[in-house]
């Protein structure tokens, strides 16, 4: 068999499911499930998009890769879906953007979605605005810890950091090196108040994570973080 080069518009096996729920204020969510094929899924990410008023959605690259590779490459489950008034490829969510208040009863409704269906190992993978739903909401008791990607920490507060730190549940939060809102130093400065968030500077990246370089950082970071025994080598394969 020849191997090819994993691109960015690189597609690998997995099995993948529409999926929809409901909120507890009665809107329904639309999204993807994608999983390992023909076997069980090891742990579960369950994405949070960027900021839909600027064109954040379960499609963003990063959340799209993650789904497009993790399955195969990592044994995950990955659990896309756009939150409330967002729209995608996939369809419009039911209801109005708010501003990260409402949204709340939002990441219930998927993490419940994937308890419900027997998903192991939940994690929360935030991207900016993802990152303060995850930090103001994401605390729940099914959820194993949160990996955050480009965090504002602009919505979330430092109580917010206090509870995660109360918690012991784990962060990892990737600061880009040239990002708009929060570059690495503020950031460990920040986040020093939560013991167990491990704060890592990535050298040259920007806000939007633009390039493959980039791109890889953040799914081996993901793998080490949720399944490290998929990174045998110290990183995931780049060729399939």
């Amino acid at each position: 068999m020849t191997l090819q080069l994993i691109r960015a518009s690189t597609i690998l096996p997995a099995r993948r499911t529409d999926i929809a729920f409901t909120t507890a204020d009665g809107l329904k969510l639309v999204g993807e499930l994608a999983l390992p094929e023909g076997r069980d899924p090891v742990a579960t990410l369950v994405c949070l998009h960027p900021l839909p008023t600027h064109g954040g959605m379960m499609d963003s690259h990063l959340l799209r890769k993650a789904s497009y590779r993790l399955p195969a490459l990592a044994d995950l489950a990955v659990l896309r879906f756009n939150t409330r008034g967002t729209t995608s490829e996939r369809g419009t969510s039911e209801g109005e953007f708010g501003d990260g208040v409402a949204e709340r009863l939002d990441v219930e409704a998927a993490i419940a979605f994937a308890t419900d269906n027997g998903l192991p190992r939940l994690s929360l993978l935030g991207w900016s605005f993802g990152t303060e739903l995850t930090l103001k909401w994401g605390l729940l008791p099914e959820v194993d810890g949160g990996i955050l990607l480009s965090p504002p920490l602009r919505r979330a507060t430092d109580a917010d950091l206090d509870r995660w730190a109360a918690s012991g549940k784990p962060l990892t939060a990737l600061v880009p090196e040239l990002d708009d809102y929060l570059r690495p130093d503020e950031a460990r400065e920040r986040f020093a108040r939560v013991p167990r968030c491990e704060v890592i500077g990535v050298d040259g990246a920007k806000h939007l994570w633009v390039g493959e370089s980039y791109v890889r950082v953040v799914l081996n970071t993901v793998t080490r973080v949720t399944n490290p025994a998929a990174l045998a080598d110290g990183s995931l394969p780049v060729e399939w």
